[in-house]
């Protein structure tokens, strides 16, 4: 069993910040902010994204297959009653020049190893796809 913490810290009428081991993230908990800070859903979506993205680089490794970048966008669907996310897709593009990459694989590794996939996937429905593209 693996445990995580971290400390979070908001000052009245101020904008928040989580502090993980070295790194400090601001995040917007005020109206002066929201189109400049991330808000807590953005956040969320973010730890969805790093979580692929932290699988694409162990597998890279595991499956022996080489990549430049890889790039991914999330979207997600709010339901207002009671406030929850409903659907998250996202689309994955690796760039890579090598044809060992073998994308649905991957994808199923992902969609089986990721700790944040599988966690938000038990709260509401994902859908996704991988595009290889040859050049950055």
């Amino acid at each position: 069993m693996m445990n995580y913490s971290i400390n979070a810290v908001s000052e009245a009428a101020n904008d928040a910040m989580i502090h993980v081991k070295q790194s400090h993230i601001g995040f917007g908990t005020t109206e002066k902010t929201s189109a400049t800070l991330p808000n807590p859903a953005e956040l969320f979506l973010g730890s969805f994204a790093a979580c692929i993205l932290k699988n694409v680089e162990r597998f890279s490794g595991m499956m022996r297959f080489g990549y430049e970048k890889a790039e991914l966008e999330v979207r997600a669907k709010r339901l207002e009653n009671p406030p929850r996310m409903d659907y998250l897709t996202y689309e994955l593009t690796i760039y890579t020049q090598d044809e060992k990459l073998n994308s649905a694989l991957l994808k199923k590794n992902i969609e089986k190893f990721g700790t944040i996939y599988n966690t938000v996937k038990q709260i509401c429905e994902i859908s996704g796809n991988i595009v290889v593209r040859k050049n950055v």
